[in-house]
């Protein structure tokens, strides 16, 4: 062994090149005060280094998921137990206001039906055990339809948003009230799970002027109504708040030396280094793929005694309207996550979450008006609920993090090229004060270069300072985009690690002996040292490649080429187990305790499946449940006593190995191919277009607002904007009356990105607005066919529109409608008067499904009527396809019956895909919406995007045990003819403990005769 230059010991910790100096490095206690809520409980407490549960240090790393974008509870439970397989600790998510409040009425509150049972999140996560941060909002912004405010509020009636003015006090109230009502009870000062609660979201207005700290009173006090209602209401474990980029510094009670007010107990930062957006002109500030940000310098300015806390860092990023199909994995790859998420881990960040870890889907009208259907992501958990090598590289880092309990408490030591005799590679040291511990984090000194690099690395241990590798005078090797953290005096069980060059996965505790997981990236060596080992031996692996070299201290063990697993013994009484990448990202470490902090002796390793969920020691059985996606060998580390291995209840033909693992065969998927629909039947959908309709039934409001509540006064009158009418989601429909001869119209319609609008007189259509990328309305001059005007009589305009959603923030207020419609040479001057039409039952206020709510359908008739919905009877109908087509502006509802029966004891993912074979300009103008089982599931707008076609429909929607209804309505914005083909797509087939065959009707509310009345 060689030992390291203490000039050069020296000089690398005085060097500090690539970010902010180190005005707290090597703190005392009293410098850094351990803090807590103030209300009498210690539960939690926290201070610069990390939270502190029940005395203990905690590294929080977690993932994002929405339950609304998911609206099957039956699989928030697959969710979560991919976030607990993967090492994460923590699951956070979005509670969705508008979801949750159809109606401004309090009343209408609902946090039971379906998808709205919060309670039912939480106790999930208390018996998978994860810890929670919750985050209610009351605003949540998440690329959302108004940010998740209900859409009610966005008429102007209730003031300025996210204010202190009492009108918007007395709605977000009652809503938070419950909120905090369900949560209390789970909260872990209450032997819960729920750890952080986060009020608002991405709401940087505590300074007028930031870097003077001048206070913003009116958002400051309405921060502060939060606070103190939230307590008040029970919540007492930390309050926290998510910051939108570093310019900001609000909320944090350590940058508010004035005393302005608003703060919360821990302040949080999100950034997304690669662009939220899969289009980079989106992000104005986006920077060059793997460049880094300085984090330890804004956290040691605006919050030096909390927690370095990043509640949203990149999982990935929205795909827009104009984005490509599938979204953009490799922006936030595998790559990605190694490199940035280490990164996090070098700049001290103990609380860090994932967003998104499950993106879903945007079904109904949830979505902001840039967003289509998916909200994918590309997260590590896809659409589909499949995982792949992205939440495989999460789990390398994950699993660390859980078992590193070094990492809770860490100073900056140094950071510099002089840990190396390479000045291409940067290493970064953090060392606890306690323990002397040594976190190396090393990269390219050019975070953009991905080139190879090799070097000898320098460090400080308790038995003396290195250069490693010291055998053989070797190398370590730096490839790609990557970053490589590296432990000094790693202690794992009775044994200390003095240091490694093989990055720590994990280590476990079996019959009280440890036995600890390293790997390297596929074809690179390692060397690791032992403190007091005395003798080692391969007794799995490739024998040839190992050595072992004892020294005074211990035993130094050096491998090359790692292939496949390796298990070395050392002493007969600690395992050591070595992986490359690629089985490394198939070894598993499932809790045995429903312990978030999963101590060590409460776990086995298991390696070999696509996904182990769970696992249960019950004396000589462990029971594993999980998936698989081909025929493969289990191989399971545990207790000695244990003989027996059940995988999904089934027990297995299992052979003891000669270092006390167990080894056994699992079986791969049974095959599965899409079956064919059954029938298709249509009918006209748009009766609407003809002079005879009637629009006296419950279904219309009558147009007529000469006075609006909007700040937006500059229309035509009457006001005929769709939210003042009761109308908030999808497709409205208005009906203009004039009497006597006009020689067209003016409109201008204002629906949002990417929404659309059509226009008929007295039936004949007249025009569309296909839709724009670039603006929230659409405006045209139409001619009036002389043949269709009734010059004696009256006439009848109908504008269908397409509402995309609203903006977001104080944008929500930007209304949706008509904003101008003016008769051109009119004989009579104008219109005589207005109906307008949309989500059934909005004219009065009456949620007619509270289940799916008024995001999943708006005012078409098929929608109104409910031909949508399981139970409706068809059979009056013609019997006709969507490939079969019509020609001619207008809208026609197919509806098909899909015969399901997926294999049991297997996941079954399943797509809808839609398309047209004639490309022609004119045969892309129409749009289509996909219904499963009465859930709108997809929106397909060819003009905007053809190949944003595949829409991923998950169990529960779905019905794997008998038929589904599938409804197609398409509306054809021009008068040629429209053919669309509907496929069903099997994305994957997985043997699995989930089970996807659950009886889902109570998600599923059929037809009734109710929905008669909306004609």
């Amino acid at each position: 062994m060689t030992l390291s230059p203490l000039t050069k010991v020296l000089a690398a910790l005085a060097s500090v090149l690539s970010f902010a100096t180190i005005p707290h490095s090597l703190a005392s206690d009293t410098e850094w005060p351990i803090r807590d809520t103030g209300l009498g409980d210690k539960t939690v407490q926290w201070d610069h280094y990390s939270l502190i549960y029940n005395g203990e240090r905690l590294f929080s790393f977690g993932g994002e998921f929405h339950p609304f974008r998911i609206p099957v509870p039956e699989l928030w439970v697959d969710i979560m137990e991919k976030i607990k397989a993967s090492g994460m600790n923590t699951m956070s998510f979005y509670n969705h206001w508008g979801f949750h409040m159809p109606t401004s009425d309090p009343g209408s509150l609902d946090f039971e039906s379906g998808a709205h049972d919060l309670g039912r999140l939480y106790e999930i996560a208390k018996e998978l055990g994860l810890f929670v941060h919750s985050r209610p909002g009351p605003y949540i912004n998440a690329e959302l339809n108004a940010g998740g405010m209900p859409l009610w509020i966005t008429t102007g009636e209730y003031g300025a948003l996210r204010d202190n003015n009492t009108a918007w006090e007395a709605k977000w109230k009652p809503y938070m009230d419950r909120v905090a009502e369900i949560t209390a009870p789970y909260q872990v000062t209450r032997n819960g799970t729920v750890i952080l609660f986060q009020i608002e979201n991405e709401f940087p207005q505590q300074w007028a002027d930031v870097e003077a700290k001048t206070p913003n009173p009116v958002p400051i006090a309405y921060m502060e109504e939060l606070f103190e209602q939230m307590q008040a209401r029970g919540i007492d474990i930390p309050l926290t708040h998510n910051m939108p980029g570093q310019r900001y510094k609000s909320w944090s009670v350590d940058y508010d030396t004035v005393g302005a007010g608003g703060n919360v107990h821990i302040y949080g930062l999100d950034n997304y280094p690669s662009c939220w957006s899969c289009m980079p002109e989106d992000c104005s500030t986006s920077n060059p793929s793997f460049t880094l940000m300085d984090y330890t310098a804004h956290f040691n300015e605006v919050s030096p005694k909390q927690p370095s806390m990043m509640p949203e860092f990149q999982g990935g990023a929205m795909n827009p309207w104009d984005g490509p199909a599938g979204g953009c994995e490799a922006k936030t790859d595998d790559a990605f996550v190694n490199f940035y998420y280490r990164d996090n881990v070098a700049q001290r960040v103990t609380i860090l979450g994932l967003y998104m870890f499950y993106g879903g889907t945007n079904w109904g009208w949830l979505a902001a008006p840039f967003v289509p259907t998916s909200y994918g992501y590309s997260a590590a958990i896809a659409e589909n609920r499949a995982i792949g090598a992205k939440f495989y590289e999460i789990k390398s880092l994950a699993l660390f993090t859980r078992s590193a309990t070094d990492l809770t408490k860490t100073d900056l030591v140094g950071n510099s090229t002089l840990y190396t005799n390479n000045e291409a590679v940067t290493t970064i040291e953090l060392r606890n004060p306690d323990t002397d511990a040594g976190i190396y984090a090393i990269r390219h000194t050019d975070p953009t270069s991905n080139d190879e690099q090799t070097f000898r690395l320098s460090v400080r241990t308790s038995v003396g300072n290195f250069t490693l590798p010291t055998l053989e005078q070797g190398t370590i090797g730096l490839n790609g985009h990557i970053q490589k953290i590296l432990v000094t005096d790693f202690r794992f069980g009775n044994r200390n690690l003095i240091y490694s060059t093989a990055e720590v996965l994990t280590y476990g505790i079996f019959d009280k002996e440890p036995t600890l997981a390293l790997w390297v990236p596929n074809g690179e060596g390692g060397e690791f040292f032992v403190q007091g080992a005395k003798s080692g031996k391969v007794v799995a692996g490739g024998k040839a490649e190992v050595k072992f070299s004892r020294s005074r201290e211990g035993l130094i063990v050096n491998f090359k080429e790692q292939q496949g697993m390796t298990v070395l013994m050392l002493d007969d009484d600690a395992r050591v187990i070595v992986m490359d990448r690629d089985t490394v990202h198939l070894f598993w470490a499932p809790a045995l305790t429903s312990d978030p902090r999963v101590p060590a002796n409460q776990v086995a390793f298991v390696q070999g499946p696509y996904l182990v969920r769970s696992a249960k020691l019950d004396r000589h059985t462990i029971s594993l449940r999980g998936d698989s996606s081909q025929a493969t060998e289990l191989e399971v580390f545990t207790e000695s006593r244990v003989h027996t291995v059940k995988w999904n209840g089934k027990t297995l033909a299992t052979h003891k190995t000669k270092y006390n693992s167990l080894k056994a065969k699992i079986d791969g998927p049974r095959r599965f191919s899409a079956p064919s629909f059954r029938s298709w039947k249509a009918q006209d959908s748009l009766p609407e277009r003809f002079a005879n309709y009637s629009d006296s039934g419950p279904a219309w409001a009558n147009a007529d607002h000469m006075t609006t509540v909007s700040k937006y006064k500059d229309a035509t009158k009457p006001y005929l904007y769709a939210d003042e009418y009761g109308f908030h989601a999808g497709v409205q429909l208005w009906r203009g009356y004039f009497n006597g001869s006009a020689g067209g119209v003016n409109l201008k319609v204002q629906g949002g990105i990417a929404h659309g609008w059509s226009a008929w007189l007295n039936g004949a259509f007249i025009g569309s607005f296909l839709g724009d990328l670039g603006s929230s309305s659409g405006s045209k001059e139409l001619e009036f066919p002389t043949e269709s005007l009734k010059a004696d009589g009256q006439n009848v305009l109908l504008v269908l529109q397409d509402n995309s959603g609203h903006d977001q923030g104080s944008a929500s207020l930007n209304v949706r409608g008509i904003i101008n419609a003016t008769l051109i040479d009119s004989e009579s001057g104008g219109f005589n008067s207005w109906k307008v039409a949309g989500t059934a039952g909005g004219a009065s206020g009456t949620t007619i499904d509270p289940v799916r709510t008024y995001y999943n359908e708006g005012g078409l008739t098929a929608e109104r009527l409910g031909w949508h919905l399981p139970g409706f009877d068809d059979s009056e109908w013609s019997t006709s396809t969507p490939s079969d087509g019509f020609a001619g502006a207008g809208a026609k509802f197919y509806r098909g019956i899909l015969p399901l029966d997926t294999p049991a004891g297997h996941d079954v993912a399943l797509s809808v895909k839609i398309s047209f074979e004639d490309k022609s300009s004119e045969s892309s103008n129409f749009r289509a919406y996909l219904y499963v089982n009465g859930y709108q599931y997809g929106r397909y707008y060819p003009y905007i995007n053809s190949a944003v076609n595949t829409f991923p429909v998950p169990p529960g929607i779905w019905e794997y045990s008998g038929d589904n209804v599938v409804g197609l309505a398409v509306w054809n914005q021009g008068s040629g003819e429209v053919r669309v083909d509907i496929k069903l797509q099997v994305d994957y087939v997985l043997a699995s403990a989930l089970n996807v065959k659950f009886d889902g009707e109570y998600l599923r509310p059929g037809w009734d005769e109710s929905r008669t009345q909306y004609v």
